[in-house]
């Protein structure tokens, strides 16, 4: 057993738990979770697609509608870096979909008192409601999935994805601060 000492225990327990397994149950592991990242990324490339197709007619993208979304769904105003991270793209990807935003008057820039530099998006009443028509778009189709899958299959699932993403990002900061 290799027990690496740390000031978070999370990354402790990671490193315990790894080594306690045997070795063919270490490979099932890697292997489990690397058909779980590979259905993970044809599930994306498939939610994208039918995101454009079915937010077209309203002048959205999938990406246009993630960053409203984004904003529609969170309790202030957001900066680039913020509206990037709470849907897992970059800075610049986030930053092109807002500056698109704003020439359509979907969403506003506010002066950030934090960072003159870095304004704060919100969206306007017609941001709101574009995202609110491609919101039941998605709550249609929604039920119609879930209408196919078990709650507890889709309360366990979201349980391991939030686990593979908690430790993505703790690994991302451990590698920042060394």
């Amino acid at each position: 057993m290799i027990i690496t000492l740390t000031t978070d225990f999370q990354y402790c327990k990671l490193v315990v738990n790894m080594s306690s397994k045997t070795s063919g149950q270490l490979h099932a592991a890697i292997d489990a979770i690397t058909q779980l990242t590979l259905a993970v990324f044809r599930l994306n490339g498939l939610l994208l697609r039918w995101g454009d197709e079915h937010v077209y007619p309203l002048g959205l993208t999938s990406a246009r509608w993630q960053m409203l979304g984004a904003l529609a769904l969170s309790e202030s105003p957001l900066t680039v870096p913020q509206l990037g991270e709470a849907m897992g793209v970059t800075r610049q990807g986030a930053l092109k979909q807002i500056n698109l935003l704003l020439d359509q008057g979907l969403v506003e820039a506010h002066a950030n008192p934090a960072h003159r530099r870095s304004p704060l998006f919100s969206l306007t009443p017609q941001g709101l409601a574009l995202y609110q028509q491609a919101d039941d778009i998605w709550s249609a189709k929604a039920a119609e999935l879930a209408a196919h899958i078990p709650p507890d299959q889709l309360h366990a699932t979201l349980k391991t994805i939030d686990l593979l993403q908690s430790d993505l990002q703790f690994t991302k900061h451990l590698e920042g601060s060394s």
